[in-house]
């Protein structure tokens, strides 16, 4: 039998625990590293930006475990390169972490059916702790952030600086353009800001007067 016919058929041997546990340890801490220096050189809110830090993270510890359960085995790459394909193409996720935790499962799926079960016993438990850890920490920062989404729809030929500087400044301790979209085949703006409030019960009084401004043509306000 040629060599790399071998190499394919070949199971690999079992790491030692020690060996695993170093290098999900270490995972983990690049991966923490990886996201710090992410915060670090962007401009938006801790709040805001935290599902996808704690995604980094994940991610990093996940694809860890994966390269473990791999080893020199060309079978299981190819394997992975399949099942990752289906989740890519065909899972429609609306957060960030759903999408670490879809690669988790296929990853822990994988061990146990390669018979790495060492990789799993530790690998779980290390996301775990991770995950809940983080989810702690981020619930924490979410409480201290008062940044609601504000939508709001303005008709083409008026500037939405003059519209809504003044009562940004009488209703908003801080604001911030988030994103612009065209509406209604070109004739509207859609804006998106990210606005904290000066008092959290004057939210039906901002509405109402930016709802009765010419020019505008609908406003939405959700809590971020």
């Amino acid at each position: 039998m040629p060599e790399w016919m071998q190499d394919v058929a070949a199971s690999g041997s079992e790491l030692s625990m020690n060996v695993i546990i170093a290098r999900l340890v270490i995972a983990a801490i690049m991966g923490a590293v990886v996201a710090a220096v992410y915060y670090c050189s962007q401009r938006r809110s801790a709040g805001e930006v935290f599902p996808f830090l704690m995604t980094m993270v994940l991610l990093t510890v996940l694809v860890c475990m994966t390269t473990l359960v791999i080893g020199n085995s060309v079978a299981r790459a190819f394997g992975l390169v399949g099942a990752l394909s289906i989740v890519r193409f065909r899972t429609v996720v609306d957060d960030t972490r759903d999408t670490a935790f879809v690669i988790f499962a296929v990853v822990v799926g994988m061990a146990v059916g390669a018979g790495y079960l060492s990789v799993v016993g530790v690998g779980v438990p290390v996301v775990a702790v991770l995950a809940l850890s983080m989810h702690a920490v981020g619930k924490r920062w979410h409480t201290d952030i008062r940044e609601t989404l504000l939508e709001v729809r303005i008709g083409i030929g008026h500037d939405p600086e003059t519209l809504l500087s003044d009562i940004f400044a009488r209703y908003a301790k801080s604001r911030r353009l988030k994103a612009i979209v065209t509406a209604r085949q070109g004739a509207a703006m859609d804006l998106q800001y990210c606005v904290e409030l000066i008092e959290s019960d004057a939210v039906l009084p901002f509405i109402r007067e930016l709802s009765q401004i010419e020019g505008v043509q609908n406003v939405e306000l959700k809590t971020n």
